[in-house]
């Protein structure tokens, strides 16, 4: 069978590899997972750039996210209800790249025929990420502000559109003016530009004020870290929560304890592999219908962009870091 391949950290475009190898074999508690396809998510690009503080044994194949068949159980109840259907993979230990893959049966989610394959590949990263953050963990109540960094991402344009569908005001932070329009498109009223490179910080805090009014921010998300983390994190408002889900700026957040112990705020980490594992079987299969639903009526709908073969990896890691594309890069695996 054939996968991709990195054998040291560096560019993507440069260190992977198509390799040629033995199809592996299910053990008690595992499932092999014949893959359909796999998105190239931002994710997957730092992990192969070595960014992560938990990095992968080298030679490793990239790949969190994914839909496939499986074909095979090593044993096991779960093993033995998923063969043969469509699944979703979330892989953090062997990753996703490659035609077939042994996963514990707990990575892997049934998932409803009523998505595309496109759909079902991209199903869990962003959409599940946008819906956990803004309804289960925040769970922002109506008409209360929300504001979130990155907001332009696919995650940010699926916040937009949970925020106008459960009644929600989204403060969305850009990094280019061009961005502001493609987020007018997806539905935000309120966007606010700021460039950590070359804008001060007080550029942040007069526009977030400015359409905050008398209102404070209770609510926030963030994708970016650095100094447009730091400033927020000096504003937040009384009892305030703020949840870090990424790190686009790789400077360091800078800020004073007092920031946090004068409002009684709360800064916390979020990653969506630790979450997903901490639930029940019942309760992932809960979050995958409200997920579908979701899809289906477009609000975290994921744009799709080119897809490419195997063989044309180099190719679809490019596209991926474009500027200007169309949509969610894939990879065809079968």
């Amino acid at each position: 069978m054939r996968m991709i391949r990195f054998e040291q950290f560096g560019e993507p475009s440069e260190v992977l590899k198509v390799c040629e190898a033995e199809e592996p074999v299910a053990k008690s508690g595992e499932v092999l997972v014949r893959m359909l396809a796999s998105p190239v998510n931002p994710s997957d690009l730092l992990n192969i750039r070595g960014g992560y503080s938990s990095r992968p044994s080298l030679p490793a194949t990239p790949g969190f996210e994914g839909v496939g068949v499986v074909e095979a159980s090593g044993g096991g109840l779960r093993g033995a209800l998923f063969k043969g259907k469509r699944v979703v993979v979330l892989n953090r230990r062997t990753g996703n790249w490659a035609e077939k893959v042994v996963v514990p049966s707990e990575y892997v989610i049934p998932v409803s025929s009523r998505l595309t394959q496109e759909e079902a590949a991209t199903f869990f990263v962003n959409p599940a990420t946008a819906y956990i953050l803004v309804k289960s963990l925040l769970d922002v109540p109506r008409g209360e502000w929300l504001l979130q960094t990155a907001a332009a991402s696919a995650v940010g344009k699926m916040v937009v559109r949970l925020g106008n569908h459960f009644g929600l005001q989204t403060l969305n932070i850009v990094r280019r003016h061009d961005q502001v329009e493609q987020l007018k498109n997806a539905g935000a009223s309120h966007v606010v530009v700021f460039n950590a490179e070359h804008d001060n910080e007080r550029v942040l805090v007069d526009q977030i004020r400015k359409h905050l009014g008398s209102e404070t921010v209770k609510y926030a998300i963030d994708a970016v870290g650095g100094k447009t983390a730091s400033t927020i994190v000096r504003i937040l408002g009384e009892r305030a929560r703020m949840i870090v889900y990424g790190s686009l700026d790789r400077t360091p957040l800078d800020f004073m304890s007092r920031d946090l112990i004068r409002n009684g705020a709360t800064l916390e980490g979020f990653w969506l592999a630790r979450y997903m594992e901490s639930l029940s079987l019942p309760a992932k299969l809960r979050l995958v219908s409200k997920l579908t639903g979701f899809i289906r009526n477009g609000v975290l709908a994921t744009d799709i962009g080119n897809v490419f073969p195997v063989d044309e990896v180099v190719e679809a890691v490019i596209e991926a870091e474009r500027t200007g594309k169309a949509g969610k890069v894939l990879i065809q695996l079968s």
